[in-house]
Protein backbone atom coordinates (compact mmCIF):
# COMPACT_ATOMS: atom_id res chain seq x y z
CA UNK A 1 0.00 0.00 0.00
CA UNK A 2 1.57 3.26 -1.10
CA UNK A 3 0.12 6.74 -1.24
CA UNK A 4 1.78 9.30 -3.54
CA UNK A 5 3.78 11.94 -1.74
CA UNK A 6 3.20 15.60 -2.59
CA UNK A 7 5.99 17.90 -1.52
CA UNK A 8 5.78 21.57 -0.71
CA UNK A 9 9.30 22.76 -1.52
CA UNK A 10 8.97 25.88 0.61
CA UNK A 11 9.80 25.81 4.30
CA UNK A 12 10.74 22.97 6.63
CA UNK A 13 12.39 19.85 5.16
CA UNK A 14 11.75 17.72 8.26
CA UNK A 15 9.00 15.10 8.09
CA UNK A 16 7.71 12.84 10.82
CA UNK A 17 7.19 9.09 10.54
CA UNK A 18 4.66 7.55 12.88
CA UNK A 19 2.93 4.23 13.32
CA UNK A 20 -0.75 4.10 12.38
CA UNK A 21 -3.04 1.30 13.53
CA UNK A 22 -4.93 -0.15 10.56
CA UNK A 23 -8.01 -0.57 12.78
CA UNK A 24 -8.14 3.24 13.14
CA UNK A 25 -8.26 3.87 9.37
CA UNK A 26 -11.33 4.30 7.16
CA UNK A 27 -12.71 1.01 5.81
CA UNK A 28 -11.40 1.51 2.26
CA UNK A 29 -7.84 1.86 3.56
CA UNK A 30 -8.29 -1.06 5.96
CA UNK A 31 -9.27 -3.22 2.98
CA UNK A 32 -6.13 -2.16 1.08
CA UNK A 33 -3.90 -2.93 4.06
CA UNK A 34 -4.67 -6.64 3.81
CA UNK A 35 -3.42 -8.55 6.86
CA UNK A 36 -1.20 -5.74 8.20
CA UNK A 37 -1.93 -4.43 11.70
CA UNK A 38 0.16 -1.26 11.36
CA UNK A 39 1.14 1.15 8.60
CA UNK A 40 3.54 4.08 8.66
CA UNK A 41 2.50 7.63 7.92
CA UNK A 42 4.80 10.44 6.81
CA UNK A 43 3.64 13.89 7.99
CA UNK A 44 4.96 17.39 7.36
CA UNK A 45 5.61 19.88 10.17
CA UNK A 46 1.98 21.10 9.93
CA UNK A 47 0.69 17.58 10.55
CA UNK A 48 -0.50 17.00 6.99
CA UNK A 49 -0.14 13.38 5.94
CA UNK A 50 2.10 13.11 2.90
CA UNK A 51 2.28 9.33 2.53
CA UNK A 52 1.03 6.09 4.03
CA UNK A 53 3.19 3.01 3.48
CA UNK A 54 3.40 -0.57 4.69
CA UNK A 55 6.96 -0.52 6.01
CA UNK A 56 8.87 1.79 8.38
CA UNK A 57 12.07 1.51 6.38
CA UNK A 58 10.18 2.40 3.20
CA UNK A 59 8.78 5.53 4.88
CA UNK A 60 12.31 6.73 5.67
CA UNK A 61 13.62 5.87 2.19
CA UNK A 62 10.67 7.63 0.56
CA UNK A 63 11.30 10.79 2.58
CA UNK A 64 15.01 10.80 1.79
CA UNK A 65 14.34 10.24 -1.92
CA UNK A 66 12.40 13.51 -1.82
CA UNK A 67 15.26 15.33 -0.05
CA UNK A 68 13.39 15.37 3.24
CA UNK A 69 14.77 14.59 6.69
CA UNK A 70 12.64 11.93 8.40
CA UNK A 71 12.29 11.79 12.18
CA UNK A 72 10.55 9.00 14.08
CA UNK A 73 7.61 9.94 16.29
CA UNK A 74 7.27 7.77 19.38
Amino acid sequence: MNTPIEINTEGDRIVYVKTVEVADLPSDLRDQAGDLDQLYAVHDSDGQQLALVADRKLAFVLAREHDLSPVAVH
